[in-house]
């Protein structure tokens, strides 16, 4: 596997790694490739997309040039250091993509001078994003480096748009066959479906109109690989693993993104095998690791949450709250916070190496999302310090930025306390397992009206479960019932609020 940090390089040609951003990254899973050979990219253009433990982000290329070869495709799972791409940096005209063995590639004029226009229009991109830079920089790094002194590994998240793609003609040959194809074209329904049998689209020889993938191609390609027909792809062309023709002289980084496991629907059809991998398999790790770390402890608490609703009816009926969503969940991490100002010892963790135990005097507040790709808990960095309307907006953006895949892994780390929301999917309770390193996790049951007795009357009230598991190295029976009667008592007066605030 090529060091992240010391990029091949022949020449003008540079071959560009998966790095990790900075934040714990091994390996990365392929969405998508924004990019094909041909393409012209400037520095920061982004160029890849990958699915990380907690999110998709895209990835920016930190070097100018022409594409010539991409050496993974979309589903594959890769380690930090893979080759990614080669790119020509030596700033001359975009490499036509190399021919098959009796085919004829023609260029109309018109296409000749789309080619050229896009180059220019790269080329001006690439000047302007330039002198953005120099306007920018900090002192001493107002000029540009150098090419050979340039970082040439991807870092970051990516810029927001991407290059615009050349794409050649079709020779009549290609049209009538099942070919290979750059870009990957499918109907969702179909995109699911090969996602759910863990067969990766760029795998898969499209026979629909204009190259579309179908969901017969999708299950031919799945009967391919139960039968042993692995298909691996490089520049653009598919070989089955045995092939003679298959690329000689790839490192093992490189083989190993050629080639994928087979996951599906066995023969019989009564079982179907999905690879664990990216959010799933991180999940897994965490809970594993934290069931069996932190001893357990989950107390239960059924409160009246009248009051508590009340005030989040008036807000959203009111002017000054147009445009912010708020919920119950807003109201609830209100009081969490105000108990925990009242309880500083529960914000806290366990360092097992140091033989510490570490306190914090901030709250990063974890919300777990249940999103497509699986749950994640991305915190919101000094709660603490928020108020109500500021902890809306950040909890209804964190909720939307995680539906979209698109939760920053910097927005995962350093948590102190998590709340999880059970009453999203109308549960009343259960027992919430901690997220590593914090001491402490909140569930929140369904808030239904339920008959409750008050001033000696049964009356129809908004009632709902807590449910507080924590670290019993750290906090004792006590301390824990503590926390959770001062969260309750918040929800049913929030007058408290403003008494202990």
């Amino acid at each position: 596997m090529a060091e992240p940090t010391d990029p091949q390089a022949t020449g003008s040609i540079v071959r560009i790694n998966l790095t990790d951003p900075g934040e714990g990254l091994t390996e990365a899973e392929i969405v998508d490739i924004k990019v094909a050979v041909g393409d012209t990219v400037a520095i920061n253009d982004a160029v890849i997309e990958v699915e990380t433990a907690k999110s998709a982000v895209e990835l920016p290329s930190h070097v100018a040039g022409t594409v010539t070869k991409v050496l993974v495709s979309v589903g594959q799972e890769v380690p930090v250091g893979a080759p990614l791409f080669e790119i020509d940096t030596s700033g001359g005209p975009a490499p036509q993509q190399s021919p098959a063995a009796g085919e004829a590639v023609e260029s109309t004029p018109q296409e000749t001078a789309q080619a050229a226009s896009e180059g220019d229009e790269s080329k001006g991109a690439s000047q302007t994003k330039d002198s953005q830079q120099e306007d920018t920089a900090p002192t001493g790094e107002s000029e540009q480096p150098k090419d050979e002194d340039q970082p040439k590994n991807l870092v970051g998240y990516g810029a927001p748009s991407a290059p615009q793609r050349r794409r050649r003609r079709r020779t009549t040959q290609e049209e009538d066959t099942q070919v290979p194809i750059d870009r990957i074209l499918a109907k969702p329904p179909v995109r699911k479906l090969a996602r759910d049998l863990g067969i990766a689209l760029a795998d898969v020889l499209a026979t629909g109109p204009d190259g579309t993938v179908t969901r017969e191609d999708v299950l031919a390609a799945q009967q391919r690989a139960m039968s042993g027909d692995t298909v691996g792809v490089q520049d653009g062309q598919y070989f089955p693993e045995e092939s003679p023709q298959a690329p000689a002289g790839l490192d093992a980084a490189m083989k190993s993104s050629l080639h994928q496991p087979f996951a599906g629907v066995t023969s019989d059809e009564r079982t179907t095998r999905v690879p664990i991998r990216s959010v799933r398999k991180r999940t897994a790790e965490a809970m594993v690791a934290s069931a069996f770390t932190a001893p357990h402890v989950t107390v239960f608490n059924e409160i009246d949450m009248t009051e508590a609703m009340r005030i989040v009816q008036q807000l959203r009926a009111s002017r000054e709250w147009q445009g912010v969503k708020v919920s119950p969940l807003v109201v609830v991490a209100k009081a969490l916070l105000t108990a925990i100002r009242r309880n500083p010892e529960v914000n806290a963790s366990w360092d097992e190496d140091a033989g510490e135990i570490v306190y914090k005097h901030f709250v990063n507040l974890g919300i777990a999302a249940a999103t497509p790709r699986g749950l994640i808990v991305p915190n919101i960095k000094d709660a603490h310090l928020m108020t109500l309307r500021e902890l809306a907006e950040q909890i209804d953006e964190l909720a939307k930025t995680a539906r979209a895949g698109r939760t920053p892994l910097s927005a995962t780390r350093e948590g102190t306390i998590t709340i999880t929301n059970f009453g999203v999917f109308n549960i009343d309770s259960g027992t919430p397992i901690l997220n590593p390193g914090e001491s402490v996790i909140l569930g929140v049951g369904a808030i239904k009206e339920k008959p409750w007795v008050v001033d000696g009357q049964v009356v129809p009230r908004q009632v709902a479960q807590l449910a507080l598991s924590f670290d019993h190295r750290l906090i004792d029976g006590a301390l824990g019932a503590e926390l959770l009667r001062d969260i309750s008592a918040v929800l049913e007066d929030p007058s408290l609020g403003l008494v202990w605030g």
